[in-house]
């Protein structure tokens, strides 16, 4: 093996773990009324820069669920994906915990 090879193979494996990696959220099944796509709460909290009192930010995301196995009211794991609709950017991961 050459050493261009083998800094080749170094650059691939450098440039794999450098890649930004796709965003990962948790959230609460709000709506299940369409078909293959749910859509799910997330609730992001921060503290306020300067009164550092904590904030809640609601964001609403269209899910893509294609087996159908969520239902309203569980707490679910999304993964951000290629769009695959006009709104939907996201797609289910898993189901973390069912409602009660």
């Amino acid at each position: 093996m050459s050493d261009e090879e083998v800094l080749n193979q170094v650059d691939a494996a450098e440039a794999e773990s450098t890649r930004a990696s796709r965003k990962i959220r948790e959230g609460l099944v709000t709506s299940t009324k369409m078909n293959k796509t749910i859509v799910v709460t997330v609730v992001d909290r921060k503290r306020h820069p300067r009164y550092r009192k904590t904030i809640q930010h609601t964001t609403r995301l269209h899910v893509h669920d294609e087996t159908g196995d969520a239902n309203e009211g569980d707490r679910v794991r999304v993964m951000e994906t290629r769009p695959l609709s006009k709104t939907k950017r996201w797609r289910l991961v898993e189901v973390v915990e069912r409602a009660r």
